[in-house]
């Protein structure tokens, strides 16, 4: 019975999703979280206009060479289906920079950055929520996502010359105590590579989010305002 439920429920929000949006479907059902966000373009160009350390970059065009592969464009993610309706990695001004710092010094050594998922609108950590209800690996609607301020990045290394990712722990999304930070009963090349992309990220600014290897957190992301406002919104502005 709970599984046809679940089923029953994915199909509606789905359909909901496809006729309307998500932003659409947030606006009658947010409000028993009570969490105040930024959901329209006029009040977050407002807000960039007073203080430009707020403002969402496009990770593609402020690290032209960075790889993208954004998982909930695709239906190869954890809800099974897509998320986003065009695939977009954005950050904060202030961690875009700082990444590309971590780019570069990367670049050094042969390996570059491969971007998973960067900004989240918060209609999205919501629709997480209510199918996964876990707050370790899906964060609370209550007090949004640091993915929802742009000071969350997940991501993984990738060797330059042929393009392929580094072997790491687990693939992206996988809940288990392997994807923990610091679990330690791996090859010794794994656990080189997850040191390196930790040692890199920490080094520039980012703060390493324990359950999951490849989330790193930008310092300050308190300072920055829950948005949700769509990646097709954000192409509309000046980046």
């Amino acid at each position: 019975m709970l599984k046809l439920y679940r089923k029953w429920w994915l199909f509606l929000f789905s359909l909901l999703v496809s006729q309307y949006g998500l932003q659409a479907f947030g606006q009658t059902n947010f409000e028993k979280y009570r969490l105040k966000t930024v959901s329209d373009l006029t009040e977050y160009e407002a807000l960039v206009r007073q203080d430009s350390s707020v403002a969402l970059v496009a990770l593609k065009q402020y690290i032209p060479n960075i790889q993208l592969d954004i998982r909930y464009a695709t239906s190869n993610n954890l809800m099974g289906e897509p998320m986003y309706q065009s695939a977009g990695a954005f950050l904060s001004l202030p961690a875009a920079k700082a990444l590309q710092a971590v780019q570069e010094e990367l670049k050094k050594q042969g390996v570059g950055l491969k971007i998973y998922d960067a900004y989240r609108p918060y209609a999205v950590t919501v629709a997480f929520y209510e199918k996964v209800r876990d707050t370790v690996f899906v964060a609370s609607p209550y007090r949004g996502s640091r993915h929802n301020r742009g000071c969350a990045v997940d991501l993984t290394l990738v060797d330059l010359k042929t393009g392929k990712e580094l072997k790491m722990p687990t693939p992206f999304d996988e809940f288990s105590p392997q994807a923990h930070s610091q679990y330690a009963k791996l090859p010794k090349k794994v656990l080189k590579n997850r040191q390196l992309l930790q040692e890199v990220m920490l080094k520039h600014g980012f703060e390493i989010y324990p359950d999951e290897w490849w989330h790193f957190d930008f310092s300050g992301w308190k300072e920055h305002p829950v948005m949700d406002i769509s990646f097709e919104e954000l192409n509309k502005t000046k980046q």
